[in-house]
């Protein structure tokens, strides 16, 4: 009989090595039990604006004036085009409750409406019929201050600002100066994000992240290495998370391309140092929205992916094409919605 003998070193290696298997093996199980149901599609309406108020009740808006309420997790939509509107792109969507809602129209006019009695009125907050206006995203740090980001208009970057809820909107006095053909998304109301921070991401000529203070606008500015010097090209979505933010990407115009489509920027906590992903998303990706803890969900019209580690490493996990996906801001109910009137939920 052969006497094995296992020192310490050796059998630290096969501990090491069983757990890493087990990690990746957990890893991959959990990826691929993780599942998104379509709940309806066929509406003559292309999605981009997304709010999901709690587990029952969410808005969105979409093209051709078209507005649609559920109050039951997004099983059955109450589904409306505005009256005197039925030509506006509403590109984003903010909700509050069951009642109260702001929209905003990315073409010309450029408008914000409001609703405080479930979309049966809607009241025109602020228009511009300058074509030079182009709204793109919207996003509230709280229920009062929120901000609308528009295309640049004199090199510098439009930015509204609201402190009563979305009743008026002023242009802020310090707007963050934008690039020679430098521009925003409204691909799915997220390349803006408002926290602590107001955040934006951009594509065209350059990709980058410009980030303020709330109250103080100092902006600083970072190069993103993303896909860029197209107009078709670039950052489209920003999510923070609570050890990094996810940037997501690409190219719309060939969606299947998979360079550069996600970036990260991590917090000292953070699992993963480094910008760019292990393994990113497969393919352009226009929203990015933060589950919990390290995990984020990505979608486009490439399909859908998710990281459980910080953006480190991406696996796609539907290949319905969406243009955004959130999550509730009270609660745990994650939709999606894409063109055609498409919507999903996401379980996780």
């Amino acid at each position: 009989m052969v006497k094995v003998n296992f020192g310490k070193t050796s059998i630290m290696h096969i501990n090491k090595t069983h757990i890493a298997t087990a990690f990746f093996l957990f890893l991959f199980i959990s990826l691929k039990a993780q599942s998104i149901t379509s709940l309806q599609q066929g509406r003559p309406t292309s999605i981009r604006g997304l709010s999901v108020v709690d587990d029952k009740t969410a808005w969105v808006s979409g093209s051709k004036g078209t507005i649609g309420i559920s109050n039951d997790r997004g099983i059955s939509w109450a589904w409306q085009q505005i009256k005197g509107f039925e030509k506006s792109d509403f590109r984003d969507i903010e909700a509050f409750s069951d009642k109260e809602a702001v929209i905003i129209s990315s073409g010309t006019p450029a408008l914000i409406l409001k609703t405080i009695d479930g979309g049966k009125n809607w009241a025109i907050k602020y228009q511009k019929a300058d074509t030079a206006y182009f709204l793109d995203a919207m996003d509230f740090s709280t229920k009062q201050h929120g901000f609308v980001l528009g295309d640049p208009i004199d090199n510098k970057f439009l930015l509204l600002e609201t402190i009563d809820g979305g009743e008026t909107w002023n242009p802020v006095i310090n707007s963050p100066a934008a690039l020679k053909d430098e521009a925003a998304f409204a691909a799915s109301g997220t390349c803006l994000r408002a926290n602590k921070l107001i955040t934006i991401v951009t594509g065209g000529s350059n990709s980058r992240i410009l980030t303020s203070p709330i109250k103080n606008h100092l902006w600083t500015a970072k190069e993103l290495s993303l896909t860029n010097g197209a107009a078709s090209r670039g950052a489209f979505s920003v999510a923070y998370g609570n050890n990094q933010t996810i940037i997501v990407g690409g190219n719309y115009a060939k969606d299947k391309q998979s360079d550069s489509v996600a970036y990260i920027l991590p917090k000292a906590k953070a699992k993963f140092k480094k910008y760019i992903p292990v393994t990113g998303p497969a393919g352009y990706q226009s929203c990015v929205e933060h589950i919990k803890g390290d995990v984020f969900l990505s979608t486009g019209t490439s399909g859908s992916n998710l990281t459980i580690d910080g953006g480190k490493t991406w696996q796609k996990i539907d290949g319905t094409s969406y243009n955004v996906c959130r999550k509730a801001k009270h609660g745990n109910l994650i939709l999606l919605a894409g063109d055609g009137g498409k919507l999903g939920s996401f379980k996780f």
